[in-house]
């Protein structure tokens, strides 16, 4: 068991030269990532890709759209890159912020209105094979775009841009890194006002109000404070169930600065341990510390020219773990994600991710858990910064990882 870490044992929040200081390293790069999308087009036969993803809007053309936004913005946010030009729609809700935002793509009016304008957009820039994000894109819209314009080819397509933001700039690690320390800092700050009787719902709305006054522009994702058997869900939402004595207290949180996420999970003990809960958090705690301790070796390899690990391959080092402890069935879900721009996105580290070797540089999760339903459950979840060819993982996530007993 270590001491209470403070808020001030953290970097404090982003300055606003940083974010002017990001918002230009966005703009230079953005051609850079618009040479890589466009040199897929030729191996697929398209002249044109039509993207759907907020993200993929904000990583090609800068417009920042809040998150859910998408849910009211209609056709706004949608954008099609062509072999020598970027086209963005955008509705009069949007237009101020997209000139601000975007100033290097061309504005295209839509009212929720894309397959009535979709024949006329299509001439306008030439294209007669498109790629569009199957993955995003519904039935019913693809079918009326198809409708509207018989003679343009719509190509399904995944993962392409997904896999260029896997592979993170030097600007981009720095704002997962600033959303890390504003959610440590957050927590740090927190944990004098973790009492038996206090409210999961409490908390979890200080943690928030921490983060959102600490440099957070907004959360990554809502809250999750779990304490005692609500713990032994993997995702769960905070109620008004209190905080007892000798329960484990589970938090899952993030924050997001410059369009960048961060995401950590602490379990903390509130009131002197019980030996169950803490044999279990000694096995995830082992579980994680020998699947960094693998990426460690493997990023030192890699420097010397070897190939890094799958994503499927680290899981398997952490569940083994786990599973040689008898608890191989408490343990359901992966290993990890990629974060970025999105909370969930490229690379994954499952027991079905891929098997090619992980990219670099990137970012993802190391986020061992055991539950036991009805009873508790442990989670430790780190970012780290994998870099193969400086043969170097760093831990972007600095809340300490071991036992920490609040409330008393």
């Amino acid at each position: 068991m270590v001491g209470l870490p403070r808020p001030a044992d953290f970097a404090g929040p982003p300055t606003p030269a940083d974010h002017v200081r990001w918002a230009d390293a966005d703009r230079a790069a953005r051609p850079a990532r618009l040479v890589r999308l466009r040199a897929r087009f030729s191996a697929a036969g398209v002249d044109a890709y039509f993207g759907l993803r907020p993200e993929h809007a904000r990583y090609l053309t800068g417009l920042a759209l809040g998150n859910g936004e998408e849910k009211v913005a209609g056709d706004s946010g949608r954008f099609l890159v062509t072999g020598d030009g970027v086209f963005l729609l955008a509705d009069s809700r949007y237009t101020v912020q997209a000139r601000r935002e975007a100033p290097d793509v061309t504005l295209v009016e839509a009212y929720n209105d894309l397959a009535e304008r979709w024949p006329a957009l299509v001439q306008m820039t030439g294209v007669r094979r498109v790629a569009v994000e199957a993955g995003v894109i519904s039935h019913a819209l693809w079918m009326r775009l198809a409708e509207a314009a018989p003679d343009v080819d719509l190509v399904p397509v995944e993962g392409w841009l997904e896999a260029d933001r896997a592979t993170k700039e030097p600007a981009e690690l720095e704002r997962i890194a600033a959303a890390c320390a504003v959610a440590d800092r957050a927590l740090a700050a927190l944990l004098p006002r973790i009492r038996p009787g206090v409210t999961e719902r409490a908390l979890a709305l200080d943690l928030e109000l921490g983060m959102r006054t600490g440099g957070a522009e907004a959360l990554a994702f809502d809250v999750a404070c779990l304490a005692g058997p609500e713990a032994a869900l993997p995702h769960g939402s905070p109620g008004d169930r209190p905080v007892l004595d000798r329960a484990v207290l589970l938090f899952d949180f993030g924050a997001q600065v410059g369009g960048y996420r961060s995401d950590m999970t602490r379990t903390l003990f509130v009131g002197e341990p019980r030996a169950r809960d803490l044999a279990i958090y000694d096995l995830v705690a082992r579980a994680q510390g020998a699947a960094i301790a693998a990426l460690e070796d493997a990023a030192a390899a890699a420097r010397a020219g070897a190939p890094l690990p799958s994503g499927r391959a680290i899981d398997a080092i952490a569940r083994g773990v786990i599973e040689a402890a008898g608890e191989g069935d408490r343990f359901g879900h992966g290993l990890g994600h990629g974060i970025g721009l999105a909370t969930h996105e490229a690379p994954s580290l499952g027991r079905r991710a891929s098997e090619s070797p992980l990219p670099s540089p990137t970012v993802f999760s190391v986020e061992p858990g055991c539950y036991d339903p009805g009873e508790t459950g442990v989670r430790i979840e780190d970012l780290v910064a994998l870099d193969g060819s400086a043969g170097t993982l760093r831990r972007l996530t600095l809340f300490p990882r071991e036992v920490l007993v609040v409330g008393r």
